[in-house]
């Protein structure tokens, strides 16, 4: 398996979806709303593709039970953090610091180990989301809620993304192995969000509901289109570089935080823009 400039460019894409609903979340005003929304929307999309390419191999369903737990905690600790930090802080640490431990699962779980030039693409595009996401490293030390949120989802989505990497390679196919977790994932976790409610904010939510519900759809979709691409590529090419790769989504959302949100870019932040670019660049001629 190699990495190759088209596979670059399709996952650069992916990581620009990607930045694109997490944005949506952080702006909303019920961020674990918003997040259940988005995986309903999710589903209704994948719904109609499922029945009609069918589903993954029975061989496949384990991974996708075990990674739907995983996506629980997942999107707790993601409305944690966006509650309590801003998305220029907290987006690229959960997805910073990802890679590495997924390098480290890859090599002990699939058997693929980087090679030496891959190694310095994967801490190159680590180090640079670092310095992205600490482009204020005073403010961000008075964010220790939102930071310890922040850390934990990187080692959530590290160990979800190897354990959907490799679900989708006994599958029989990307694209239903990734319908079907989309379909299923609109369970647990509106289920929890909706449970913790009382009947007053039972009705609350649904009034909000019917206001976010065009951009929960936009989210939705992009949702799928980001993690739908980032796992096809994973059967085509190196995880490891996948996943770092897919990372480059900080860059999108340093941009959205700056633009929509209104937070500060910086100096620091465009240097670390420089040093994931040249991560990538390791990464592809690893």
């Amino acid at each position: 398996m190699t990495l190759s400039w088209p596979i670059v460019g399709i996952v650069l894409c992916a990581a620009l979806l990607h930045a694109s609903w997490n944005a949506m979340i952080k702006s909303g005003g019920d961020k674990a709303a918003d997040t259940a929304l988005m995986t309903i929307a999710g589903a209704v999309i994948s719904l109609p593709f499922l029945v009609w390419i069918g589903l993954p191999s029975v061989s496949a369903w384990p991974w996708i039970l075990a990674s739907l737990v995983i996506h629980v905690g997942y999107y707790i600790a993601l409305v944690e953090a966006y509650e309590h930090g801003d998305l220029g802080l907290t987006y690229p640490i959960m997805r910073g610091f990802a890679p590495l431990l997924i390098a480290l699962g890859s090599s002990a779980f699939i058997g693929e180990v980087p090679s030496a030039a891959s190694w310095v693409g994967i801490v190159g595009i680590t180090a640079g989301v670092a310095l992205v996401g600490l482009a204020h490293p005073g403010e961000a030390l008075h964010h220790r809620r939102a930071l310890l949120f922040a850390f934990c989802n990187a080692a959530l989505i590290a160990i979800y993304t190897t354990v959907d990497a490799i679900g989708v390679r006994t599958a029989g196919g990307a694209a239903r192995y990734v319908l079907l977790l989309f379909v299923t994932d609109a369970f647990l976790y509106p289920t929890l969000v909706w449970w913790r409610r009382s009947a007053a904010e039972r009705t609350e939510l649904l009034a909000y509901a019917r206001r976010r519900w065009p951009l929960a759809a936009l989210g939705g979709g992009a949702s799928i289109g980001a993690y739908g691409i980032a796992l096809w590529a994973m059967t085509r090419a190196p995880v490891a570089s996948i996943a770092a790769l897919r990372e480059t989504s900080v860059l999108f959302a340093a941009v959205l935080g700056t633009v929509l949100l209104k937070e500060r870019f910086g100096l620091q932040r465009a240097i670390g823009t420089g040093v994931i670019v040249a991560g990538v660049m390791a990464l592809r001629f690893g």
